[in-house]
């Protein structure tokens, strides 16, 4: 047991009886804190397996299991959304739920315990790569690509 669990979980169970409900508690089934946050939800429906969204998460809390991305560690999920701009079928949303708080010291040592897992990323107007400019991600006509900071005004106000 976590130290204050017992508190708080008791603080916690008189909220419940009051009808309210806690933004964070310890989840009943693992004992793991829990929170009310945003997280990253793949539709299996619309995701084809291309991988794509497993580069950008750089805690990775994504990867393909039996063809299909998957949130594997909610834990080390930021909720940040780098992953979604890059999915070509638009299998991935951000939503608001229950889950394990983000983990961030788990997420470190799950970054560095991995290999790089770098894609070559270009601009689609200028077709320079990461390591001359700073890549953004987009979608245009259904299409997610990169554009570079050089170029992402003349994708805004046209040329």
């Amino acid at each position: 047991m976590l130290a204050g669990q017992g508190m708080l979980e008791g603080q916690l169970a008189s909220r419940c009886e009051r009808g309210l409900r806690p933004a964070r508690h310890f989840g009943h089934d693992r004992g793991e804190l829990v929170a009310t946050r945003q997280i990253v939800h793949i539709d299996e429906a619309l995701c084809d397996g291309c991988g794509a969204c497993v580069t950008p998460c750089v805690e990775g809390a994504i990867a393909l299991v039996d063809g299909k991305a998957k949130v594997l560690r909610e834990e080390l999920c930021d909720g940040a959304g780098f992953c979604l701009g890059i999915c070509p079928t638009s299998a991935l949303s951000v939503e608001l739920r229950e889950a394990p708080q983000f983990d961030a010291l788990a997420a470190s040592a799950s970054h560095a315990a991995h290999a790089p897992r770098l894609l070559r990323q270009t601009c689609f107007l200028c077709g320079q790569s990461e390591e001359e400019r700073v890549l953004l991600p987009c979608r245009r006509g259904g299409q997610s690509q990169w554009v570079c900071t050089r170029c992402l005004p003349e994708l805004i106000h046209g040329r």
